[in-house]
């Protein structure tokens, strides 16, 4: 089985190497290229999210934006974003970068650390599309609606991923 890697980068993304997946997630966490998807539908007024699968490292079974992972070697952001849809909810759909941030996490279990410079992929789909989870790395899926959403999200904040609070705020800031 090939050894999954990461690709470690500086604060302003520039590439200074790559690492193990399991290593760069371990005792401080390496800042590595992250990116994170967000798929509208509904003229952008329910969002995608899925609960992650009990099998996940860090943060399983805790809600979380559509999908999100590391992209390979020489994959654009975009590419990694449609790749990862396909191989988690098996579709796909156009993406657009909006925004990146840097930010470091540790799991509440102790299990590691996520420290990632995250591009964040923003996707519309109508309601046509048809999503097959992967159950490895996808517990539950819904479209929610973002007034629920917002609300749940500061009522039950450690539902969900810290990135996902990180992310939703990224968009707000850059489209308004």
């Amino acid at each position: 089985m090939d050894r999954r890697t990461v690709i470690l980068v500086d604060q302003e993304n520039n590439a200074i190497g790559t690492e193990e997946i399991v290593t760069a997630h371990s005792g401080k966490g390496q800042l590595h290229r992250a990116f994170s998807v967000y798929v509208f539908r509904n003229f952008g007024k329910e969002l995608l999210i899925q609960k992650r699968s009990a099998k996940k490292m860090l943060w399983p079974e805790i809600w979380a934006n559509s999908c999100c992972s590391h992209p390979l070697e020489k994959e654009s952001p975009e590419a990694a974003g449609k790749r990862r849809l396909q191989e988690e909810l098996g579709f796909t759909c156009d993406l657009k970068s909006v925004c990146s941030f840097v930010y470091r996490a540790e799991d509440p279990q102790k299990r590691g650390v996520e420290h990632e410079y995250v591009t964040v992929l923003l996707g519309l789909v109508d309601e046509t599309v048809k999503m097959v989870p992967n159950l490895d790395e996808v517990a539950d899926t819904d479209w929610i609606s973002l007034q629920v959403l917002k609300k749940d999200m500061r009522l039950d904040p450690l539902k969900y991923a810290p990135w996902f609070h990180l992310g939703m705020h990224a968009i707000k800031e850059s489209i308004g």
